[in-house]
């Protein structure tokens, strides 16, 4: 959150230089600009509090065991067996809450506090995971395009700023803006990828859901934890998304007030 803000500053000074003071529309941008910082600030603050919150009930469920659990590599092996996938390999990796289901090694990944864990967070997470591994197996839409976005992003991503700065310094000289469109385009395919990620991550959490409920994995006491823990990951992805999309309107009011 701090680099965004650095960043925004030092493209707010770029589009201040050569811009009189003395026009009106100065203080119209200046005021606009002033929001939307305002707006970035809120949202980090928001995104920290989901994050604490997150980490919060993660810490509580994963105390809480359910009778006769699993542990988190047991239910997500039993959850794929319960969907016909076979060529998907349940996997430890190290970190926390470094979970994930890799489409291209076919591997459903768990994190330490997860792969050996018999708690409910741990169950909840890892039928998330393999939630995502039954989205690729059935094709699901969503995951199918934000898979294709992955490689358009990471590009657009990694050349962005540069777009933009470049933009900028040109628009301030030659008054086209055709550059700073571009680089608010790529800015927008980050925008667009934290979009789609979010009927991605709340598909997986509700099939996780429905299948700890159907398999009689977790009892309706145990479904209760698990659906808050899951309900707190998905909102981090909610705060994400907000975030890409902020940061677009920033960069078209900062380009729409150059023109005024």
């Amino acid at each position: 959150m701090t680099t965004m803000l650095s960043l925004m500053t030092l493209l707010q000074t770029g589009y201040e230089y050569g811009y009189s003071a003395y026009d009106s529309g100065f203080a119209t941008q200046n005021f606009a600009s002033g929001g939307m910082y305002l707006l970035m600030i809120v949202i980090g603050v928001v995104g920290y509090i989901v994050q604490a919150r997150l980490q919060s009930v993660f810490k509580k469920y994963s105390q809480v065991m359910f009778p006769g659990g699993l542990t988190g590599a047991e239910v997500a092996e039993k959850m794929l067996r319960d969907h016909n996938i076979h060529n998907v390999k349940v996997t430890h990796v190290k970190g926390h809450l470094t979970d994930h289901f890799n489409p291209q090694t076919m591997t459903v990944n768990l994190s330490d506090s997860v792969y050996s864990s018999r708690s409910i967070a741990a169950a909840a997470v890892a039928a998330h995971e393999c939630g995502h591994a039954v989205q690729h197996a059935r094709a699901y839409a969503p995951l199918v395009l934000r898979s294709q976005l992955v490689p358009i992003v990471n590009f657009a991503s990694s050349m962005a700023t540069w777009v933009i700065i470049a933009g900028l310094a040109i628009l301030a000289t030659t008054q086209n803006e055709l550059v700073c469109w571009i680089g608010i385009g790529m800015i927008a395919m980050s925008a667009l990828f934290a979009l789609v990620t979010l009927p991605v991550e709340y598909n997986a959490s509700e099939r996780a859901l429905e299948w700890l409920r159907t398999s009689r994995v977790m009892g309706e006491g145990e479904l209760v934890h698990a659906r808050t823990s899951l309900r707190w990951a998905a909102r981090t992805y909610l705060v994400a998304a907000v975030s890409a999309i902020a940061s677009v309107l920033y960069y078209v009011m900062l380009i729409m007030g150059r023109r005024d």
